[in-house]
């Protein structure tokens, strides 16, 4: 596995897949998570090469000397460190989930560094956009009729009150994905198992995100960027998507119909599709 040096020295790990041309770096999510499970992606590395940097402390990448540097806006220059090591003036750049407010400060401060976006289902912490609980719950009655549905809401309603448990978050599983099957099972199961605890609490520590002069930043930003959710996750309801698809000058808001948080792996086909189509317009000069 490739490794190359952050600026502060510890040594940092990438996964290397799929076809030549251009690189696609993948930040995952988690937050902090291994980037192992975002796979190829749903077959997306036969049509880019992806790139997935395993983040300080997570998968192959070294521990860091100083376990404040986990915070999110201290890792933007690791990106930036990744970049140049694939000796690459600008790079196209994918940010899933929480890795997307990593994505989006890298823009933020490094805007000509960015040659297009993708924010896969992202989460919301770096741009400040609230998501209210009644949000999430018409999303989630989107579901009725499922069989796991019932206790599942319960929970969904418990964890927006505020009184939700470590129950509540394993109950409400299932919303996170189009199809409750065994390969979304896999996929939940082997989340924990995945991330840096440590890491998963620093992310996000005080500081890490200034969401006003966050968006001030992505409102110069001349990239494309496409912010691609799935229909069904309850974790970005389509209202918000909408807001954070306004925070940029060339964005495109596209919900991939029956999907979950991870929509490459709801419908593969549908999310190569839409992926591949706004890369290849946008490398011709049209972002949508």
């Amino acid at each position: 596995m490739p490794t190359f040096s952050a600026p502060d020295g510890t040594t940092l790990a990438y996964r290397v897949s799929g076809a030549d041309g251009p690189p696609l770096v993948c930040l995952p999510g988690g937050p902090m998570r291994d980037s192992a499970y975002l796979g190829e992606l749903g077959g997306l590395s036969a049509h880019r090469q992806l790139v997935m940097l395993d983040l300080r402390g997570t998968g192959r990448s070294q521990l860091p000397a100083d376990t404040g540097s986990y915070r999110c806006d201290r890792q933007v220059e690791d990106v930036e460190a990744l970049r140049a090591h694939l000796g690459l003036d600008r790079i196209d750049l994918l940010g899933h989930s929480a890795g997307a407010n990593l994505a989006v400060l890298y823009a933020a401060r490094h805007p000509e560094r960015v040659g297009k976006l993708v924010l896969l289902t992202p989460s919301v912490m770096a741009v400040g956009i609230t998501i209210t609980g009644e949000a999430r719950l018409e999303t989630a009655r989107l579901r009725r009729g499922e069989p796991w549905y019932p206790e599942a809401y319960a929970a969904l309603e418990a964890l927006t009150a505020g009184r939700g448990t470590a129950d509540s978050r394993q109950a409400i599983a299932p919303f996170l994905h189009g199809r409750w099957d065994d390969a979304a099972r896999a996929h939940d199961a082997a989340d924990e198992a995945q991330k840096n605890a440590e890491a998963t609490a620093a992310y996000a520590g005080e500081g890490a995100f200034d969401p006003v002069t966050t968006r001030e930043a992505l409102a110069g930003l001349g990239a494309p960027v496409l912010l691609l959710t799935g229909g069904l996750d309850v974790s970005l309801p389509q209202c918000a998507a909408a807001e954070y698809a306004a925070l940029f000058p060339h964005a495109r808001l596209l919900a991939q119909p029956g999907a979950g948080h991870a929509p490459w792996l709801d419908d593969p086909g549908r999310f190569i599709a839409a992926t591949t189509q706004f890369l290849t317009a946008a490398q011709a000069g049209n972002p949508a």
